[in-house]
């Protein structure tokens, strides 16, 4: 017999009926405040186009690599999930969501559960947890859910409460799918695109040569030397804010921002477009770039993001066959007290500079981050992604900087994600868990009870809007 799906009102919430009656009152108070989302990896076209979702499958396990690589970690093939696939049949639909809720026991205990069953239960209203017997009607369920009119991404984006979105955009991209969004009369949200140059970055990866080219031919600016390939980065940013950017977001495998003096960067440079830099001469490049762009967002205010220390592609089996984002990004250690000091030095007291830091690697929230957070007026602090945004890594984090950085040095939450229907049932984990570390405080004394609540209510919304000027 299948279990029932109905999420407990009290999840998350802590096992002691006082803090628990305490975290359920913060909690209600954020519970229906709107959705900042500032980073994320949903498709503008999504919200442009306004066609309907396809299939279940398709929504919630194919472009989500949160699922497909625990699926795949238990034995399944990752053709057999349908990735790397831009449709899928009915047919080879219904069977992938058949693996999905055969194996749903792999999900236990992890915040992905937690996703999927908020998913199921509160936007599609299904009420069995899902198992091989009912796999096929659930499957068409959600189906007949898809095939009306509210469930279409324009509606589920209202039903959602988001009041901004950000995605992710290649740096040559032209926006015109922000600007047919924008542009259209029967549109009220707001989605704003976010400039993300890091293969531009990176002569050291394979393309890295066209992407510039492309980058002069977008611009109109010659990126055959050093002076020219700046110009044309600075253009597409203020291009970028022109469109309603308000970040550039970065992703590295370190952020060591080391100067070069402009000679060595343009000698460089020019190797690099030879193909005879050496592997250490495109790091120091890379490195040398990411300073620039803390000089760019001091100039133009885009607010620098760094989400550093992911091993991309770690199978370059799976890579060569679907490509990346296909779960198997994994974390490396991390270092940035030293790896940020030549920027901070320049610019950690800009008035024009917010620098907001991601990490991966935990063991650097209170080493390095909170204490950098805790001086530099330009530094903030991003929440938990990737593998560290679960429970219990989220309640470690807030006990981790905020003894030494504060709630004020917080930019919120960000969901960082491409399922967009996760999107609600990530927010509300993060409130969820936001009362009860608030509700402990209040427990011990060391908040009254409407300092928690007011703290709760800027975690929400006014930290996340004035971290990223929106």
């Amino acid at each position: 017999m299948a279990r029932t799906l109905a999420p407990h009102p009290d999840r998350l919430f802590p096992a002691d009926p006082g803090v628990r009656e305490l975290a359920r009152r913060i909690y209600q108070e954020i519970r229906e405040a709107p959705i900042i989302s500032p980073h994320g990896h949903v498709d503008v076209a999504t919200l442009a186009d306004d066609e309907p979702f396809t299939d279940p499958a398709t929504l919630f396990i194919t472009p989500d690599h949160y699922v497909t690589r625990l699926l795949h970690a238990g034995g399944v093939p990752l053709d057999k999930l349908g990735v790397g696939r831009a449709a899928l049949s009915e047919e080879d639909s219904r069977g992938v969501w058949r693996i999905l809720c055969e194996r749903w026991a792999l999900f236990r205990g992890t915040p992905v559960r937690y996703w999927l069953e908020s998913e199921l239960a509160e936007i599609f209203g299904v009420t069995e947890q899902p198992d091989a017997a009912n796999a096929d009607a659930i499957y068409d369920t959600i189906a007949g859910c898809l095939r009306r009119p509210e469930f279409r991404p324009r509606a589920l984006f209202r039903r959602f409460g988001i009041d901004v979105l950000a995605t992710t955009d290649d740096p040559c991209d032209d926006l015109a799918a922000h600007r047919r969004l924008a542009g259209d009369p029967s549109w009220q949200g707001r989605v704003v695109p976010t400039f993300r140059p890091d293969r531009y970055l990176e002569p050291g990866r394979a393309g890295w040569r066209a992407a510039v080219d492309r980058l002069g031919e977008v611009t109109g600016i010659d990126t055959g030397d050093y002076a020219g390939y700046v110009r044309a980065l600075e253009e597409r940013r203020r291009y970028f804010h022109e469109h309603g950017a308000v970040s550039a977001d970065h992703s590295h495998p370190d952020v060591r921002t080391d100067p070069l003096d402009p000679a060595q960067a343009a000698r460089v440079y020019a190797a690099a477009r030879a193909g005879t830099a050496t592997e250490a001469e495109a790091t120091a490049f890379r490195r040398h770039m990411l300073l620039e762009m803390a000089r760019m967002s001091t100039e133009d205010g885009l607010v620098m993001t760094l989400h550093p220390g992911i091993r991309r592609g770690h199978h370059t089996p799976t890579s060569a066959a679907y490509g990346p984002d296909t779960g198997h990004d994994i974390p490396l250690r991390m270092e940035f007290t030293d790896a940020l000091r030549p920027l901070l030095e320049r610019f950690g007291t800009h008035p024009n500079l917010t620098l907001v830091l991601f990490t991966v690697d935990e063991t650097t929230y209170s080493r390095e981050i909170a204490p950098l957070a805790g001086f530099y007026p330009a530094v903030f602090i991003g929440a938990p992604w990737w593998f560290l945004d679960a429970p219990d890594a989220i309640r470690r984090f807030r006990g981790a900087v905020t003894e030494t950085a504060g709630y004020g040095k917080l930019a919120g939450f960000v969901d960082d994600t491409r399922a967009f229907c996760s999107i609600p049932a990530r927010h509300d984990m993060a409130r969820r868990l936001d009362a009860r570390v608030l509700a402990e405080l209040v427990a011990e004394h060391r908040l009254d009870e409407d300092e928690a609540i007011e703290t709760a209510r800027d975690l929400v919304g006014a930290q996340p809007m004035r971290v990223f000027r929106l």
